[in-house]
This record gives structure tokens, sequence and C-alpha cells, in this order.
């Protein structure tokens, strides 16, 4: 009687956990980035839709060289009403405002996260701006565009 030694088939149940541990730390890691990244992309469209109103103002003002009174003077749209953008305000004060609908941003149920583009200079014949969170804004500094950070 001859005994023949088998080779090993399949995985032990010590490997197997250990792969099941590399992709859990994995998931772990990647989950949450992966959240802020969507977040970071939905704020394209806010950020479009800002360019597109300062052109507008900024047309406006180098045409008349004032600044327009009303987002109708202005040729603004007034009618946003998107899956990420709620509205966008203009004040005669130079303060472009766009608010995201309520659940855009992680932790935001009220609807209550937005940044503004103000006015800054208008001293070189063209309207100069900057952007930047809007004060008491529940939207945090990595959701916001890079040139809104600092």
């Amino acid at each position: 009687m001859k005994l023949q030694k088998r080779a090993q088939q399949g995985f032990t149940l010590i490997e197997l956990m250990i792969v099941i541990a590399i992709v859990g730390i994995l998931a772990a890691v990647a989950l949450p980035a992966y959240q802020d990244y969507t977040v970071r992309a939905k704020m394209s469209e806010p950020l479009a839709l800002l360019g597109e109103a300062k052109t507008s103002i900024s047309e406006y003002y180098i045409a008349m060289g004032d600044l327009p009174p009303s987002e109708a003077a202005a040729g603004i749209r007034t009618d946003i009403d998107t899956d990420i953008v709620a509205s966008m305000d203009w004040t005669a004060t130079g303060i472009l405002e766009v608010t995201m609908q309520a659940n855009v941003i992680p932790g935001d149920g009220a609807g209550a996260a937005a940044f503004q583009l103000s006015l800054i200079d208008t001293s070189s014949g063209s309207p100069e701006w900057k952007c930047r969170p809007k004060s008491g804004n529940v939207l945090a500094a990595k959701y916001l565009p890079a040139n809104c950070r600092g």
C-alpha cells in the first residue's frame, strides 16, 4: 500500500482572514476619501454659476461705470433650482452668493451651505473678485473650491 502526498488545494482560514482584514482597512480609508471627492466635484456647478454671474456683472460695470442695482439689471439668472444649487443672490454692495440644496454637503440637513464671490476692487477699471465661505457657514473648508479656501 502506497501513500501519496496530495498537494494543498485552496486557502487556509487564516489566509482568508488576512485578505478580508486588508480589504476592510482599504475600504475604511477609501470610502471617506471618495465621499469627499464626490462633494468637491459637485462644487463645480455652483462655481460655474458664480462665474457666469461674475462675467455679467463685470460687463455691466465696464459698460455703465457702476455696479448693477439688481440681478435683473446685471442679467443674472434668478430661476436657479438644480439638484445641487438652491439659489444665487446679488447685492448691490458687491457680493454674489450661492446656496446649495439641503443634503448636498454631508451633515448639512438645513441647506445653509453657501459661499460667496466678493467684489474687492474696481480701481483697475475691471472688477476683481475674491471667493470666500459665507460667514456662519456649515460648509467645511475641505469642500470649498481651492481658490476659496485661503
